[in-house]
C-alpha cells in the first residue's frame, strides 16, 4: 500500500506536456504554463526542416537554430533567452507564481524564406533530475528514492501554498465586493428616506397653502 501511495504521488506531482507543431521562418509560437513559486521546469525540443529534395522533414541543416524565450507574465521578467541547435533542452526555475510564457522560434531572419519546421516539444514540470543525477554516485538506490520523494512532497507543499494564496485573493475580492454592495444599499436607503421627507414636507406646505385660501 505504501509503494502504491508513493507511486500515485509521483504521478500527480510531476507531469509532462508532449506535443509537436509546425513553424515557418520568422514565426514564433508561445505556450502558457501556470506555475507556483520555485518550481523547476525542464523542456526538450527537436526540430526537423522540410527538404524539397527528399520530400520529408530532416535534421541535416547545421545552420538552423532554435530560439527559446521564457518570460514571467506578471512582471514581464525574462527568465530564459537562448539559441540552441536543432535538438536540445532548456531548464528554468520560476521566481514568481502565475503564468509563464514559453516561446520558440527559429534563428532565420530572411523575410522571403519559405522554410517549414516541424518542432517536437516536451515540457516536464516539477523536474528534479539534475540534482538526482549529481548525487546518485554518493547514495544508495533506496536513499535516492527517499530523497526524490521528499523533493516531490516539497513540490506538493508549494502547490498547496499557491492554492491557499489564490483562495485568499478570491476571498478578499469577494469581501470587497460584498462591502461595496452593502454601502450601495445603504446609500439607496438614505436617498429614499431623504426623498420621502422632502415629499412629505412639500405636501404639508401645499395643504397649508390650500387651507389659507
Amino acid at each position: 500500500m505504501k509503494l502504491l501511495f508513493l507511486s500515485c504521488l509521483l504521478t500527480f506531482v510531476s507531469y509532462v506536456n508532449a506535443l509537436h507543431f509546425y513553424l515557418d521562418a520568422n514565426q514564433k509560437r508561445c505556450f502558457i504554463e501556470e506555475l507556483p513559486t520555485d518550481t523547476v521546469v525542464e523542456g526538450h525540443y527537436r526540430a526537423l526542416e522540410w527538404s524539397e529534395k527528399e520530400q520529408k522533414y530532416t535534421a541535416d541543416n547545421p545552420e538552423l537554430g532554435i530560439v527559446v524565450e521564457v518570460q514571467e507574465e506578471p512582471s514581464g521578467h525574462t527568465v530564459v533567452k537562448s539559441t540552441g541547435p536543432l535538438e536540445g533542452k532548456f531548464t528554468f526555475t520560476s521566481h514568481e507564481q502565475g503564468d509563464h510564457s514559453i516561446c520558440l522560434s527559429t534563428n532565420y531572419t530572411a523575410w522571403f524564406s519559405h522554410t517549414h519546421i516541424r518542432l517536437y516539444l516536451d515540457i516536464v514540470v516539477g523536474s528534479t533530475k539534475p540534482d538526482k543525477e549529481q548525487d546518485r554516485s554518493h547514495v544508495s538506490e533506496l536513499a535516492s528514492k527517499v530523497r526524490d520523494l521528499n523533493l516531490k512532497l516539497e513540490d506538493i507543499r508549494r502547490e498547496q501554498q499557491y492554492q491557499r494564496e489564490r483562495e485568499a485573493d478570491y476571498r478578499d475580492l469577494s469581501e470587497a465586493t460584498n462591502a461595496r454592495a452593502v454601502w450601495y444599499s445603504l446609500a439607496q436607503i438614505i436617498v429614499l428616506i431623504a426623498t420621502c421627507a422632502w415629499q412629505l414636507r412639500h405636501l404639508k406646505r401645499f395643504f397649508e397653502d390650500r387651507k389659507m385660501r
